[in-house]
């Protein structure tokens, strides 16, 4: 397979807009997917941080889908000719509030696209910045690194799981969730995120030869984000995402954190105590 980086570098500059409403309803089915009681939303209450990710998603038409369950390649993003597309991390600065009732434009452009050769193999990396704005200004921003890689990095045999690297020794706060299928289905649900290695089973570890469904990093990072915030004591102000390894859904993984350099570090581990993603925020 042969990459043209000069082509796939004339995405760079590409811009997309659209927009959404952050209604009651996706309030209160947030809060419910997180396993928050709360009472009802009402407009002009503050949304819960993080829901950003389930605000102006991707509504491409039934047609238009691919066999992954992506858009079909070549619309706002680049054309990257390697079959996995995996969210690396972000950098978001909460600049204000989003609030129930809220209008929202979502302003996203193609920042970056740079070719790596990794341990594994290829790599291409695009990088995306998303600014959601309302009436009031811009209440978000965020810069977003995806990567592309080929099927066979990693295979199942090899062992994702344990790839990440060793969890920090101690935290202030631990705690265990259960990667569900209903979980999944739910974030995805809220997400109209219909890449199959969510929730199809069958494809994502025959075709992409993963050994379990995958847990959406939006999911992990939000579980991430709620508790540095629930540390720090108050709503973020920024943070900074790194996604480490695949996190599956063969068994409970654990959340953590702790204070650390005037700030809150909070961290996911798989089963086998392995860091799967980290955060940095204050």
């Amino acid at each position: 397979m042969t990459i043209d980086i000069d082509h796939l570098r004339t995405w760079i500059g590409n811009t997309d807009v659209a927009e959404d409403v952050l209604s009651a309803g996706l309030v209160d089915r947030f809060r419910a997917t997180m396993d928050e009681g709360a009472p009802p939303a009402r407009d002009g209450e503050p949304a819960p941080q993080a829901i950003h990710w389930c605000l102006a998603p991707s509504a491409a038409r039934q047609s238009e889908i691919a066999s992954d369950g992506h858009a079909g390649k070549g619309g706002f993003l680049p054309p990257v000719p390697l079959p996995r597309r995996m969210w690396a991390g972000s950098r978001i600065d909460f600049r204000g509030d989003l609030r129930v009732g809220d209008r929202v434009a979502r302003r996203s452009r193609v920042e970056k696209v740079d070719y790596k050769q990794g341990r594994t193999g290829e790599l291409v990396f695009v990088q995306v910045s998303h600014e959601y704005e309302t009436a009031r200004g811009i209440a978000v921003r965020e810069e977003l690194d995806a990567v592309y890689r080929a099927l066979e990095a990693p295979a199942a045999s090899a062992a994702p799981q344990e790839k990440g690297a060793g969890a920090p020794s101690a935290a202030d706060v631990r705690r265990a969730i259960e990667p569900t299928a209903a979980l999944l289905f739910r974030y995805s649900a809220l997400t109209f995120n219909a890449h199959r290695i969510h929730y199809d089973r069958k494809y994502t570890m025959e075709t992409e030869r993963y050994p379990g469904l995958v847990v959406h990093g939006p999911l992990q990072a939000t579980f991430l984000l709620r508790l540095a915030a629930e540390i720090k004591g108050a709503p973020l102000r920024e943070a900074a995402i790194r996604a480490v390894s695949p996190l599956f859904d063969s068994g409970p993984f654990s959340i953590a954190g702790k204070r650390a350099n005037g700030g809150v570090e909070t961290w996911s581990e798989n089963g086998q105590g392995r860091t799967t993603m980290s955060v940095g925020a204050n």
